[in-house]
């Protein structure tokens, strides 16, 4: 238990202290620089990173579970969320029968609501999470849960329940774009390809290098971002769609996988992508199909505060390795 304080505090200072100070580049530099940043870590950050970690993950055994298990969360997510709407809209039709309007009938509150509990952050704050709790070795767990599961089903589904629910574009080929020019899904296939061919110990501990970098600098950027959240309202509904995204599905389809006889780190790794805050995606989609704004941004600024409250519980429930 001594063992796991430490590593939960010196994650936390890890993830706080470079949050905090992107929290407060992000008050003092202009508002451009966050999209500067993004763009360099869309682009060659996050790629370079993603082939740096490949060489020296482990892809033996049943990692293809991963994006897998990344659908059924996701699709949980949507049905819980589903479920959830359709309980208050009945609720709720004998209250607008009396002359009150329900919050829950309004069906951009309902797209925001649902998005905030099928997708999460499973890259810019999954990644570093991951790989300082777990490590290297596992890392294509959370590689591949990333990117074949949350990518494709926040710009796949997420886009096609944004355009149900919203009032914008009803075009799909912006998404489209997202997902096959996605620089990141390239960079894992040609990792892939090259993982095995040695290279100079200088260029291979430059790479490393760079990719830690990388995942420094998202953190950085991450609270940047936080720090341009200047909306809080939506707290109900946001707090309920987090108990949905952030602990039921990632404690039930945790339990369920803990019998499967998985390894604890992928154990781990699994459920730490699942309880992941919401994406910054789900914002994305509420802006560009006149969502429910304030809904995502609460959540998505609740739901990172909130991971690191529900952090200790997964790794109590499902980090330790029995005996």
């Amino acid at each position: 238990m001594l063992v796991l304080g430490s590593q939960l505090l010196k994650l936390y200072l890890q993830l706080g202290g470079l949050a905090l100070l992107g929290f407060i580049l992000g008050r003092l530099l202009p508002p451009k620089i966050p999209l500067y940043i993004g763009k360099f870590l869309f682009w060659i950050g996050v790629p370079i990173g993603v082939i740096a970690f490949v060489r020296r993950s482990d892809l033996s055994g049943s990692i293809w579970l991963a994006p897998a298990i990344a659908w059924v969360a996701i699709l949980l997510g949507v049905g819980l969320s589903w479920l959830w709407i359709r309980s208050k809209t009945n609720s709720g039709s004998a209250s607008e029968k009396q002359g009150q309007s329900s919050l829950w009938s309004h069906q951009p509150t309902q797209g925001s609501f649902v998005l905030s509990t099928m997708v999460g952050n499973t890259g810019f704050i999954g990644y570093p999470v991951t790989l300082a709790l777990v490590g290297e070795q596992y890392f294509a767990w959370a590689l591949f849960y990333d990117l074949l599961g949350t990518v494709i089903g926040a710009y796949g589904l997420g886009a096609l329940l944004a355009a149900r629910y919203g009032e914008g574009s009803k075009s799909y080929k912006q998404f489209i774009h997202a997902i096959v020019y996605n620089p990141t899904l390239w960079s894992l296939g040609f990792g892939l390809l090259v993982r095995d061919i040695p290279l100079p110990p200088l260029l291979e501990n430059s790479l490393q290098r760079f990719a830690w970098s990388a995942i420094a600098l998202s953190l950085i950027l991450c609270g940047m971002r936080l720090s341009q959240l200047h909306s809080w309202s939506s707290l109900k509904p946001a707090s309920v769609s987090l108990v949905i995204k952030m602990l039921i599905v990632p404690l039930f389809l945790g339990i369920i996988l803990s019998f499967w006889g998985l390894d604890r780190p992928a154990l781990l790794i699994l459920v730490l992508q699942m309880a992941m805050p919401p994406a910054f995606a789900t914002l994305v989609l509420a802006e560009t199909y006149n969502l429910d704004r304030d809904l995502a941004v609460t959540a998505l600024g609740l739901g990172s505060v909130g991971l690191l409250i529900t952090l200790p519980i997964w790794v109590l429930m499902f980090g330790i390795p029995t005996a």
